[in-house]
């Protein structure tokens, strides 16, 4: 028995965003889908799901397809801390509200 895996919306969205911004890519750059799978060392089936957004297709996959793209840059930036609002925000809530200079002990 298969498991079905459910992915939230805004997810599927994004990677079918992705899916089409490669395909655009691909097709500007005058790559046809047989000289992308050489590069990429993927099949037809993989490239196309790939170009539809497939969540099922591994991020691998994606990385090596905008390596051929020369799209893969940003990749290192997806979880980069700078872009992180939510975790900068709650470091900044723990910050202590005043700070206190240390009490030295002189040695007797």
């Amino acid at each position: 028995m298969r498991k079905t895996t459910i992915f939230p919306i805004p997810v599927n969205r994004e990677l079918k965003k992705l899916g089409t911004e490669i395909k655009e890519a691909r097709i500007r750059r005058r790559i046809t889908t047989a000289m992308m799978c050489e590069r990429a060392g993927i099949t037809r089936p993989t490239l196309a799901k790939v170009e539809r957004g497939d969540p099922m297709t591994s991020m691998g996959i994606y990385a090596k397809v905008l390596f051929v793209l020369n799209l893969h840059e940003k990749l290192g930036e997806i979880a980069d801390i700078r872009y992180d609002q939510i975790g900068l925000s709650i470091e900044a809530a723990k910050l202590p509200k005043r700070v206190r200079q240390m009490k030295t002990t002189e040695a007797k």
